[in-house]
């Protein structure tokens, strides 16, 4: 997938008409409507447009691809989040955190993380050093 496809998928998901979707970001349907088909392709500024209107990466409207191997065949995700992919459990509870996750996360062999749950949304895992910021900058308020 690529931008045009994105910009599909992120208007309707979004119940945007090319009209509003248009109207929003100030070009005209037309437009729009080129973008979509790959005719032509907006300036970096409408892409800024866009992307805040969705709330997801320049990065991601531009170039993600729900097809790559550990999407999922999920759509775009919104800023800040990620899709990792899968992992699988090893036979003593032991999983891999995906390279990707931990390039963003700064996760470093030897770091201390801290898995919490809650039975009805699931699992997180955080690291130490991070929740520790967290619970004192807590204190401080």
């Amino acid at each position: 997938m690529g931008f045009a496809e994105n910009l599909i998928e992120l208007r309707k998901y979004h119940d945007f008409s090319q009209e509003e979707l248009a109207e929003r970001i100030g070009v005209s349907r037309q437009t729009l409507s080129k973008y979509e088909t790959g005719e032509s392709l907006p300036d970096i500024e409408k892409c800024k447009l866009l992307a805040d209107v969705f709330g997801v990466t320049i990065d991601d409207l531009i170039s993600y691809n729900k097809q790559e191997d550990g999407n999922l065949g999920l759509g775009v995700p919104p800023k800040g989040k990620h899709i990792f992919g899968m992992v699988k459990v090893g036979e003593k509870g032991q999983i891999v955190i995906p390279a990707k996750a931990r390039k963003v996360f700064d996760i470093q062999p030897g770091d201390n993380l801290i898995i919490l749950g809650d039975e009805g949304q699931g699992i997180a895992i955080i690291k130490e050093k991070g929740l520790l910021k967290l619970l004192n900058n807590a204190r401080k308020k």
